[in-house]
């Protein structure tokens, strides 16, 4: 079970680097880029949130080779799951830059700074702190999507459980180990990210701070 653990974590870790690779530039584009583009990213967010995980799964290992592509079973999870994951973490990324004062922009560009300069180096670090919190439950959302992985044949968590299951017989403790597995791991994600956010957070921004 401790293998299949450790390819839940994989899954997770790369499906989330992949979605926060594909979030930062969709959120930029849909407040900073042409009305265009800006429509076809709304389009795009509907379209994969819409569309159920398992489906998009299927369509990349089932469908993709008809085209000619052609992707490893866990290569294949960690791209359905990462284009659905950017889906929301440009929502989250999105929120966190709104968030912060149009008027560090235009300082920004008024000292001579193109707009992806100022993003990069002004709007972008702050928005990351402020996207602790809710990065916290799109991580544990993601990990728990992985078990969709066994439907592709990826042996992570949920499969090695079926396996044992196969072997002894006993489904009612191996599903409830399976569901401990989650859980802590679920939780150190929380604590993990709880704790960068309280080193990371901007001071004068929060509940804490207004109450005082």
């Amino acid at each position: 079970m401790l293998g299949g653990a450790l390819v839940t974590i994989r899954l997770t870790f790369f499906s989330l680097l992949l979605g926060l690779a594909l979030a930062i530039p969709i959120a930029f584009l849909q407040i900073y880029g042409p009305k265009v583009v800006r429509r076809f990213i709304s389009v795009y967010e509907r379209v994969v949130r819409s569309i159920p995980l398992l489906v998009i799964l299927f369509l990349i290992f089932y469908g993709f080779p008809r085209a000619g592509i052609n992707f490893p079973a866990f290569a294949a999870a960690v791209l359905g799951i990462g284009i659905r994951s950017s889906a929301y973490q440009s929502q989250i990324f999105k929120g966190a830059i709104q968030s912060i004062s149009g008027s560090q922009m235009k300082a920004a560009l008024s000292l001579g700074m193109t707009s992806l300069q100022s993003f990069k180096n002004i709007i972008l670090p702050q928005s990351i702190r402020i996207a602790i919190p809710p990065m916290a439950n799109e991580s544990a959302i993601v990990l728990k999507d992985t078990s969709l992985a066994y439907a592709l044949g990826v042996i992570e968590l949920l499969r090695q459980g079926g396996y044992i299951i196969s072997t002894t017989y006993r489904p009612l403790p191996i599903y409830l180990a399976v569901a401990g597995v989650y859980l802590v791991m679920t939780l150190t994600i929380n604590i993990t990210l709880n704790k960068f956010e309280k080193r990371l957070k901007i001071p004068g921004i929060g509940i804490e701070e207004r109450v005082r």
